[in-house]
């Protein structure tokens, strides 16, 4: 039975996360996302040996083991986060007849299957359908790969003239307020003094470290530069927001794969760096990770804290992403989803 139509549909593209934390959900997902020639740019008949020859038959065990340490009763936080940003976006349309939900870019549910669910459901529909991939700053492996789905699925199933891509400017207000937002409540946890014995002085100004996912070299780049332009678009703007001054902060990536040259520095180079300048207490940001997932809770929030803290840091906090998680349930943040939710159709009942 169809639904009433809607006036417009938009779909949230996330990165995706395994099913489950073990090697073989980690192997299956790990081989559609490294697969990918726009997130692994090497010549086929030399990766594909690689990946199914050495990297799926090391390197799962490892990453599943590392998903059990985040994993939660709700299952992947990335999943969890993901689920729930959706539902706030259709909340905050209620009542303007735009109908939202969620997609990964790997994984399951895939924009293939939403684009079925919605010609299912809507058979006779024209509206349009705007996918919006979860990735302010833009580059190939991310955004760039859900562009050229997009592309492929439309010429499909013949719907060029309804199915396009919105994308989230990387310094969209309400983005930048809620990485802001974020910063000033891990600011506000290190305003108690450290428990330091004998301590008497009163506590540093923290260092802010805004670590982004890092690509390789000639990547960025092959595409001029793009990607650590939005990069540093976001990192300007979030320390003007807060008036932050640039000498206490850091731009650094992270999530370093393969043996190619990436773009630095380097998050953990950094973090390991910072106690050596006598900097104790640090903040680290992660702008381009929209929910929790492995590379915030256990890259940084885990290795990461140990990194500095074994240099002789003394306090370390992870800031929360937009869609922060407390006590495993993800709240998204009103500006975010307000900023999301202005990308529906002009002709939808846009939000007031």
């Amino acid at each position: 039975m169809a639904h009433e139509n809607p006036s417009d549909e938009l779909i949230l593209a996330n990165l995706g996360t395994p099913a489950a934390p073990t090697a073989a959900a980690v192997r299956a997902f790990l081989a559609e996302f490294l697969g990918d020639p726009m997130v692994v740019e090497k010549p086929r008949w030399l990766w594909l040996p690689i990946l199914h020859g050495i990297v799926l038959r090391v390197r799962p065990a490892k990453v599943a083991k590392a998903y059990e340490e985040i994993w939660s009763p709700a299952g992947s936080p990335l999943a969890a986060g993901t689920v729930a940003l959706a539902q706030a976006v259709q909340a905050r349309l209620a009542g303007a007849n735009v109908r939202v939900v969620h997609c990964y870019r790997y994984g399951s549910p895939n924009l293939a299957e939403r684009l079925a669910e919605s010609r299912r459901l809507f058979p006779d529909s024209t509206h349009p359908i705007r996918v919006v991939p979860l990735f302010p700053q833009r580059t190939a492996s991310s955004s760039g790969t859900l562009v050229k789905l997009v592309e492929q699925l439309a010429r499909k199933h013949e719907l060029t003239e309804r199915l396009g891509v919105a994308e989230l400017s990387p310094v969209d207000p309400g983005y930048i307020h809620a990485l802001a937002e974020g910063i000033r409540a891990a600011a506000a946890e290190l305003q108690a003094p450290a428990a330091t014995p004998g301590q008497t002085q009163a506590p540093q100004r923290p260092h802010l470290v805004a670590s982004f996912h890092g690509i390789p070299e000639y990547v960025n780049d092959k595409e001029g530069a793009r990607y650590t332009a939005d990069c540093q678009a976001t990192y300007e703007a979030l320390l003007a927001q807060l008036d932050w001054p640039c000498e206490h902060a850091t731009l650094a990536y992270q999530s370093r794969f393969g043996r190619d040259p990436w773009i630095g520095p380097a998050t953990d180079a950094v973090l390991g760096a910072l106690p050596t300048r006598g900097i104790r207490d640090v903040i680290v940001t992660t702008p381009g990770f929209l929910t929790a997932g492995l590379e915030t809770i256990e890259e940084l929030g885990l290795r990461g804290r140990a990194d500095f803290m074994e240099a002789g840091g003394q306090r370390f906090v992870l800031a929360p992403p937009p869609v922060a998680t407390t006590s495993a349930h993800p709240l998204p943040h009103p500006r975010f989803v307000e900023a999301l939710a202005a990308l529906a159709s002009p002709t939808s009942s846009a939000p007031t």
